[in-house]
C-alpha cells in the first residue's frame, strides 16, 4: 500500500483524480475527485453543490472557452449509488442505472473524450452503501496506445474492502505532451484521519500550480448519512 500523500505529490499533473476507500475507523465509505488545470479555460472552474452531488460551473463567465469538456457533473447519487467520475458519463451512468442497466453496461456507451492528440480517458467511480456493507468499482476508457479509433474498457470491482485501504486512478501518468494515460490497475492506498484531515492532505499534496478543486465525502456505512467538503482554488 502506498501513501495516498505521496502518490498526490509524486508528479505535478495526474490530471484528474477519484479515491475511494474506507476510513480508519472502518465506519465510513470514502471519496475524493479532484481536478487539475493547464490552461486558463481548465483552471476556470469551481466546484458547487448540486442536489446531492455536485457540479463544475466556470468561475467567471466571461472568460468560459469551450464548455464541452469541463462542465459536467461529477457526483450524482442514485439510491443507494454515489457516482463518480471524471466528464458527463456521471449522467450516462446515472440514466442507464436508472433504467436496469448496470455500472459497466452503462460505460460501454461512452469511450475517452475526444481531445486529440491526448485522447483523455474517463475514469469512473460507483460506491454502493446498503444494509451496513460496503463496494465498490472503478473503471477507465482509454485509447488503445494513443489510437484515436480503438477503445480499451476496463471496469475493477471491490467487495468488503478493508479499513484504511482505498484505491486512487487518475486521467495521466504525469505531465507531457502528449500527455500519457493511466496505465495499469487501480493504485492501492491509505484512507488517513477524519474528513477534515483527509480533506486537507490531498488538496495540499496537490500541485499547487495546477490543482482547481476538490470534493471528499464520508458516507456512513451503517446509516448512510454522509458529509461533504468542497475546496476551491478560485474563490
Amino acid at each position: 500500500m502506498s501513501s495516498l500523500n505521496e502518490r498526490l505529490s509524486a508528479t505535478s499533473y495526474p490530471g484528474r483524480g477519484i479515491v475511494i476507500g474506507v476510513s480508519e475507523d472502518g465506519r465510513y465509505a470514502v471519496t475524493a475527485y479532484f481536478i487539475m488545470g493547464r490552461s486558463a479555460n481548465s483552471r476556470n472552474r469551481v466546484f458547487v453543490e448540486d442536489g446531492e452531488g455536485i457540479r463544475t460551473q466556470a468561475f467567471d463567465p466571461a472568460k468560459l472557452e469551450d464548455p464541452s469538456l469541463i462542465i459536467y457533473a461529477p457526483v450524482r447519487v442514485l439510491g443507494n449509488d454515489t457516482i463518480v467520475t471524471n466528464g458527463d458519463q456521471t449522467d450516462t451512468v446515472y440514466e442507464l442505472m436508472a433504467k436496469g442497466q448496470t455500472f459497466e453496461q452503462s460505460l460501454r456507451t461512452r469511450e475517452f473524450e475526444p481531445d486529440a492528440p491526448n485522447y483523455t480517458p474517463r475514469i469512473s467511480g460507483i460506491m454502493h452503501v446498503e444494509g451496513g456493507e460496503f463496494s465498490y468499482q472503478m473503471s477507465i476508457l482509454k485509447s488503445d496506445d494513443g489510437d484515436g479509433d480503438r477503445c480499451i474498457r476496463n471496469t475493477f470491482l471491490y467487495t468488503d474492502p478493508k479499513a484504511g485501504d482505498g484505491r486512487f486512478i487518475h486521467t495521466y501518468m504525469g505531465d507531457g505532451n502528449p500527455l500519457p494515460s493511466f496505465t495499469g490497475e487501480p493504485e492501492r492506498v491509505d484512507i488517513k484521519g477524519d474528513i477534515d484531515e483527509f480533506t486537507k492532505n490531498v488538496w495540499e499534496s496537490l500541485n499547487d500550480d495546477n490543482k482547481v478543486s476538490l470534493f471528499t465525502r464520508f458516507i456512513d456505512i451503517k446509516t448512510g448519512e454522509y458529509t461533504s467538503r468542497i475546496i476551491n482554488k478560485n474563490v
